[in-house]
């Protein structure tokens, strides 16, 4: 059997000590480039290295399969061949392992079908004469409103609001100063809700939010199934932890209670939560210290990603959202050092401001241009906010004649070539 591969030499002082501190909860500030995920994987290893749990009473939480794999990965190579596999998955992945193993005891088909987005409103859309709709069911285009209907569905699962409770405060709500028109479209929400629960369980259906609803549910109406699993782990980890969502952190506390002193590591930092519009409550990471008043905190500020002239200008924008922030909140630096050397200067940030996006993307393919002097064109890359705002570069690239690859889903079908193929063949 070989021993557990040793990379403690690479750790910085703040990645070490979070490493080795295993008395009880632990919130790690992880700023960009600053090693989390390395972190998280080391604090495996010396977990079992040292014998304080055994793989299989280890849980890894993080946001998504490509972070999951990632980390299954590394921990996977620095693990001796015979040990058993570790719990090491998305929130989703976890909540449906255990469903599929106890969902019986709330009454629900361990064997139940696992819906995708599309699936699911399709699924709507089939059954949407089965519902009380008046507002959200116009006469002249019946399935207007089935996909908003399914994404707020969705949205009150992961903030674990249960049909009952959001009935109770529909029907609260009609007591109000609203408008008659308004109170209508709440309590029809709430009744539709409460509906569509019915019918997914019926016919044996969950959709993504379901999983940790029901896992949530599970845990709360089965504490003997709770106490099992509580028993089980150990030592629970949880990276991209500003990703959560209410419900998810819901769950961390179920299995974590803050009296019991756990030993529990999250990993996040609220300037990089992205997924708000999915349902994540970067709350969750302003409030871990009050919910966990015995938790220790530990900033990485070491950054091997950027130059510093970059993380300045990073930290000089994200200074705006002050008050709201965790640095401001904690009293604690998230000022990033660059651990990076160059044997030439960093050049200032340059700001090029244009007044529509045509004008934007011909000033920075023309900047691309006079770069190419002293790059190659593969040393040069346009971040764009969303997948449709890289159009006007990909054209004006083309125009100036310069090569260049997106990289993002779906690309080969926006192809021009390749859509004229399609057509054809239709």
């Amino acid at each position: 059997m070989t021993p557990i591969n040793n990379s403690t030499s690479r750790l910085n002082t703040e990645q070490k000590e979070s490493i080795n501190y295993n008395k009880g909860p632990l919130l790690i500030v992880a700023g960009a480039g600053t090693g989390k995920t390395f972190v998280i994987v080391e604090k495996i290893k010396h977990i079992i290295k040292n014998k304080l749990a055994q793989p299989e009473n280890i849980l890894a939480l993080t946001f998504t399969e490509k972070a999951a794999a990632e980390m299954e990965e590394r921990v996977d190579k620095a693990l001796p061949f015979g040990y058993f596999p570790m719990w090491i998955s998305t929130f989703h992945s976890f909540a449906d392992k255990i469903l599929k193993e106890e969902a019986i005891h709330i009454g629900i088909n361990p064997s139940y079908k696992l819906l995708t987005q599309t699936e699911s409103v399709m699924f709507l859309n089939s059954n949407l004469y089965k519902f009380k709709l008046n507002y959200f069911r116009p006469a002249g285009n019946p399935q207007k409103f089935t996909e908003s209907l399914y994404q707020h569905f969705s949205r009150l699962k992961d903030e674990y609001i249960s049909p009952l409770e959001y009935l109770s405060w529909a029907k609260s709500k009609q007591k109000s100063d609203l408008e008659k028109e308004e109170k209508e479209k709440i309590i029809e929400l709430a009744y539709a809700y409460e509906q569509y629960q019915k019918l997914m369980i019926k016919h044996d259906n969950m959709d993504f939010s379901d999983l940790n609803f029901y896992l949530l549910e599970l845990f709360k109406e089965r504490k003997n199934i709770l106490n099992k699993y509580k028993t089980i782990f150990k030592y629970i980890l949880v990276d991209e932890f500003q990703d959560t969502n209410i419900a998810q952190y819901e769950l961390i506390k179920v299995l974590t209670p803050s009296l019991t002193n756990p030993n529990l590591t999250v990993v996040g930092d609220d300037s990089q939560a992205i997924y708000k519009f999915r349902g994540a409550s970067v709350s969750n990471i302003l409030t871990f210290m009050k919910d966990y008043k015995n938790a220790k905190l530990i900033s990485l500020r070491k950054n091997y990603r950027s130059n510093q002239q970059i993380l300045d200008g990073a930290y000089r924008l994200i200074q705006k959202n002050n008050p709201d922030t965790l640095e401001s909140k904690l009293k604690i630096s998230k000022n990033l050092i660059s651990q990076k050397s160059s044997p030439t200067p960093a050049e200032k940030i340059n700001l090029i401001w244009t007044n529509d996006s045509d004008e934007e993307a011909n000033a920075v393919v023309s900047e691309i241009i006079k770069l190419k002097e002293k790059y190659s064109y593969s040393d040069i890359a346009i971040l764009v906010r969303a997948n449709n705002h890289a159009d006007s570069f990909a054209k004006t690239l083309s125009q100036k004649g310069v090569p260049y690859q997106f990289l993002g889903p779906g690309v080969l079908y926006k192809q021009p070539e390749i859509k004229d193929l399609i057509a054809y063949l239709k």
